[in-house]
């Protein structure tokens, strides 16, 4: 790859490697070597920019959970040499919680979540950063409801007046990256399509196998339509007035491989309907990031993993 160490095969490769070096090989430094200066790291919490940042909540992240794993499930990536490269990479990680920190005083207890990170890449570095934690997976396995969770970072944080507001559709998205343009019979072209018919029109789930699998927050695992529908209902129907937008599409389209998708997206509305993952009906206007991995066979999805961050929404509903 151009501009980047000749020890990295490709770009899943740099990925894999870097992530395990920085984590699990505890060179959290390496981070000043891997991250770009100034590099705008996005999360549902909001947005940090330079490498400073990123190395300050590693070393906190460790001291807490000091076993952590990253297990690096799949990289989705798109790109070339003379544009850049973009990654998105899926990690199952597995930790303790052995010290006391950002989740409370040390309970012990294993937790094993998921986390999505989109990543641009040239010249060796990352220079542009959207991140998702299945925190909703975090803090119940610490003990805690998401509700609960949020209501603890909002006192932490001075109480609903002073609490720090979470990432938005009016937060910085400058970014010197360019999205390589979507091939109209790549499987993210036809996922992004699936996506949009699931927030605006009744949908059938026809483009989903009879036996698919889906991947939901908070470790929930559903098998065929039937799961499939009722995940995907419980956030939609919690809405009115569906704003729902694609971020970013990326494929992966190998011979003699399933299709992989990615896609990182937007949804916003009213919070007008009760719900038993996410309360009393507020009328309050909610945002959501999200990124998704999909693998498709035959254009039809047949494993689908969703991540958004349910602390963040209770979050905005508390404040």
């Amino acid at each position: 790859m151009k501009g980047f160490d000749s020890n990295y095969k490709n770009l899943t490769d740099y990925i894999l490697k870097i992530t395990k070096q920085i984590w699990e090989g505890k060179d959290v430094e390496s981070i000043s070597k891997y991250y770009s200066e100034n590099i705008p790291v996005r999360s549902p919490f909001g947005i940090t920019y330079g490498f400073k940042p990123v190395i300050d909540a590693t070393y906190k992240t460790l001291d807490e959970f000091p076993d952590r794993q990253l297990l690096g499930e799949d990289v989705i990536w798109s790109g070339n040499d003379d544009e850049g490269y973009h990654s998105s990479h899926r990690i199952l990680s597995k930790a303790t919680h052995l010290n006391d920190g950002y989740y409370g005083k040390k309970t012990g207890n294993k937790i094993v979540y998921r986390v999505i990170a989109d990543c641009a890449c040239k010249n060796n570095q990352v220079y542009d950063e959207w991140i998702v934690r299945d925190q909703g997976a975090m803090v119940r396995q610490l003990g805690y409801t998401p509700e609960k969770f949020a209501r603890h970072l909002i006192d932490k944080e001075g109480g609903v007046s002073k609490a720090i507001k979470v990432f938005d559709r009016s937060s910085d998205k400058k970014s010197e990256y360019t999205p390589v343009k979507v091939n109209e019979v790549s499987s993210g072209y036809i996922y992004s399509n699936i996506l949009k018919k699931i927030f605006n029109n009744d949908y059938d789930f026809e483009d989903y196998d009879r036996a698919a699998s889906l991947f939901w927050p908070s470790n929930k695992v559903g098998n065929g339509s039937e799961d499939i529908i009722k995940y995907w209902s419980s956030l939609k129907n919690i809405f009115s007035e569906i704003k729902f937008t694609i971020e970013h599409v990326a494929s992966l389209d190998e011979k003699n491989n399933n299709q992989k998708a990615t896609i990182r997206w937007f949804l916003s509305g009213k919070h007008s309907k009760d719900s038993e993952e996410f309360g009393k009906k507020t009328d309050k206007d909610l945002f959501i990031m999200g990124i998704n991995h999909a693998e498709l066979r035959d254009d039809k999805i047949i494993r689908e993993w969703v991540l958004f961050d349910e602390v963040a929404i209770w979050k905005q509903i508390l404040m």
